[in-house]
């Protein structure tokens, strides 16, 4: 673990109003909201459109199944707890690679592992992942699922096709499974080319790009979008209140939407 570099869980949690950081990691959130001044709105936006597909999933659907690329540090309320608010037997395993994320992620999932599990494992790793003793426990019965891809893709660079990534996990879900996609998205050029150099220098290349709008819808090919609502700003999708989280200003936003695997 380089404590001497930021890492992109670690100002995540740090945007979202988390102690789980360090100096290095608040001194890049600093210099990156020079850039972006709505990046702090643009995390909490992201955060409410998470838990909102995660109730919508359990509550509305009846996915009982989750599986979460990229989780990032815990922060209340999580996965689980969202899900299993609707039915306390739904199951969740979170996937991450980064060291600090594994250490509280397990410690605070200790308290009951007949429901939750932590994967140590890159994303990108499809086969991995899905011969886990973990990800079989939560396909073991067949149900639908739920793969949850938030605002983690733009951490994929393009020469490992993250779109192929999304297509192959889609394809390895039970029947009447979902997936959940957001990402970092803007259409200006200039924008996207400096936070994305920014991000590569300050995380030692554990980066990938932020996308055009255009990019990004191309990971809903071949899904059907539930409720038929299309990709949005997330703070869009489905929104249960008028006093949820907006961004002050939409220099780059989080896009994103939830699908279901024909």
């Amino acid at each position: 673990m380089d404590l001497s570099r930021p890492s992109v869980a670690r100002m995540y949690d740090f945007l979202l109003g988390g102690t789980d950081n360090y100096q290095v990691d608040r001194d890049a959130c600093d210099e990156l909201l020079q850039m972006a001044p709505s990046t702090k709105e643009l995390a909490l936006v992201n955060r409410a459109f998470l838990v909102r597909a995660v109730r919508y999933l359990a509550a509305e659907c009846g996915v009982r199944r989750f599986l979460d690329h990229g989780s990032g540090l815990p922060t209340r309320p999580n996965v689980h707890q969202v899900a299993q608010e609707i039915d306390p037997a739904c199951k969740v395993v979170y996937i991450d690679n980064d060291p600090v994320v594994l250490a509280h992620g397990r410690m605070m999932l200790a308290e009951d592992p007949s429901t939750t599990a932590v994967l140590q494992a890159d994303m990108r790793d499809t086969d991995g992942i899905f011969a886990s003793a973990e990800v079989k426990w939560l396909l073991g019965d067949a149900q639908p699922v739920a793969a949850l891809f938030v605002s983690v893709l733009h951490c994929i660079p393009d020469r490992d096709d993250p779109w192929a990534l999304v297509s192959e996990v889609a394809s390895r879900l039970p029947a009447g499974s979902y997936m959940v996609i957001s990402q970092l998205a803007s259409d200006d050029a200039e924008l996207r080319a400096a936070i994305t150099d920014f991000m590569a220098r300050a995380t030692n290349n554990n980066w990938g790009r932020v996308r055009s709008i255009s990019e990004v819808n191309r990971f809903f090919e071949g899904l059907e979008l539930v409720e038929g609502i299309e990709p949005v700003e997330v703070s869009r999708w489905n929104p249960d209140s008028d006093l949820a989280p907006r961004q002050r200003t939409q220099e780059w936003i989080e896009y994103g939407a939830v699908a279901r695997v024909r």
